[in-house]
C-alpha cells in the first residue's frame, strides 16, 4: 500500500475522524457511536468511509452483531490512542508551566501498594502541591502494565515489578524490596511472644486475598517455603480495610507487605516474631518508554526516590539503586 500523506492523509484524515473511529471501536456499533457522540448515524458511516478512502484499506468488518476493527484498523488505532495522549499530555504541560502548583497525574497501583506507599507519596505531594490531582487505579501488576500502562490510561504504574521483563516498550525502576510479614492485631497473643513458627498460626482465623491471584499464589510460596499447606481463610478478600478491621479488632492474622506496616497508617497492626524465608518482592515504577511524561510525573518519581530510601535501609536490603534504565 503506497500512501502519499500529504494528498491523502494531511488534508482528509482530521482528529476529529481518529476520534470517531475510536468510539466506533469501543462501542463495537455505528449507531451506539452516533450516540455517544451526538451525532447521526449517517454522519459516523460517512466518516469511516471517508478515512477508507482516504487510507485506501478497510478499517471496519462489518459484521450481523455490529462492527470490528480490521488489522488495518487496529494498527490505526493504536496509533490513534498515542495521539490523542500525546495531546493530552501536551495540555497537562501548558496547564503545569501556567500554574506549577496544579496539575493531575494517572497512577496504577496494586492495593496494598496504594494503601502504603503511593498513600504516602501523595501526601507527601498533596501538602506541598495542595492543587494536584492524584487519580489511582488499583489493579494487578500485569493488568496495570498489559492494559491501563499500554492502553495510556495511566501514566506510571507504581506496582511489584517481578515477572515483569522489560521490552522494546516497558522501562521499569526498582526503588525498593518490599518483604511479607505476619500481621495480628495490637492486642494480639501472638505480639507478646518472641518465639513463632509459622505453624502455630495455621489454625488461627486468616484473611487472605483469592488463592488463584497473583497476591494469593505468592502466598501460597510463603507457607510452602516452610513445609507448610496453605490455611484455608475464614475471609477471602482483597479489601485493605477489612483486612485491617478484622486483624486490628477481631482476632485475625494475615501477610501483608512490610511497606505498608511501615507508611500505611494502619490501625493497631503489629508483624510477628516469625522468621519467613527470604523472599524480597522489587517494588518500583514502570512506564512506557518514549512517552513524554508530565512535570506532575517527574514530581512524583523523585517524591517516590525520595520515600523509597528509608524502606530500603530498613528492611536491611541492598535494593535501592538496583533499577533497570533510568527514568529521569
Amino acid at each position: 500500500m503506497s500512501v502519499n500523506w500529504v494528498e491523502r492523509i494531511g488534508r482528509r484524515i482530521k482528529l476529529r475522524d481518529l476520534h470517531v473511529l475510536m468510539t466506533v471501536a469501543k462501542t463495537g456499533s455505528m449507531g451506539r457511536a452516533a450516540v455517544e457522540l451526538a451525532v447521526s448515524q449517517p454522519v459516523v458511516s460517512k466518516t469511516i468511509s471517508d478515512m477508507e478512502h482516504a487510507v485506501g484499506v478497510r478499517l471496519l468488518d462489518r459484521t450481523p452483531i455490529g462492527v470490528e476493527p480490521t488489522v488495518y484498523g487496529r494498527a490505526l488505532l493504536k496509533w490513534g490512542i498515542a495521539v490523542f495522549d500525546d495531546l493530552r499530555q501536551a495540555v497537562k504541560e501548558l496547564e503545569f508551566l501556567n500554574d506549577p502548583g496544579a496539575g493531575e497525574l494517572r497512577i496504577g497501583s496494586t492495593k496494598p501498594i496504594a494503601a502504603g506507599f503511593v498513600a504516602a507519596i501523595t501526601a507527601r505531594l498533596s501538602r506541598q502541591y495542595p492543587r494536584i490531582v492524584f487519580n489511582v487505579t488499583p489493579s494487578d501488576r500485569f493488568t496495570l502494565v498489559n492494559h491501563e500502562l499500554r492502553q495510556r490510561t495511566i501514566e506510571l504504574a507504581v506496582t511489584s515489578v517481578a515477572g515483569l521483563k522489560p521490552d522494546a516498550d516497558l522501562e521499569t525502576e526498582v526503588l525498593f524490596n518490599d518483604l511479607p510479614v505476619i500481621a495480628a492485631g495490637a492486642q494480639s497473643r501472638w505480639v507478646r511472644r518472641r518465639k513463632i513458627a509459622l505453624a502455630d498460626l495455621v489454625e488461627e482465623p486468616w484473611i487472605l486475598p483469592p488463592p488463584d491471584s497473583i497476591p494469593g499464589l505468592e502466598i501460597a510460596e510463603v507457607f510452602c517455603a516452610c513445609g507448610l499447606k496453605q490455611p484455608t481463610a475464614r475471609v477471602v478478600s482483597f479489601s485493605i480495610p477489612l483486612h485491617y478491621h478484622l486483624v486490628g479488632s477481631e482476632g485475625f492474622v494475615t501477610i501483608l507487605p512490610k511497606s505498608l506496616l511501615q507508611l500505611g497508617n494502619a490501625p493497631p497492626i503489629r508483624s510477628l516474631a516469625i522468621k519467613l524465608p527470604p523472599q524480597p518482592r522489587p517494588t518500583g515504577i514502570a512506564i512506557l518508554k518514549n512517552r513524554t511524561l508530565t512535570p506532575v510525573a517527574h514530581l512524583f518519581m523523585d517524591c517516590a526516590r525520595e520515600t523509597a530510601k528509608p524502606l530500603a535501609q530498613r528492611n536491611n536490603r541492598p535494593a535501592f539503586g538496583q533499577r533497570g534504565p533510568s527514568l529521569k
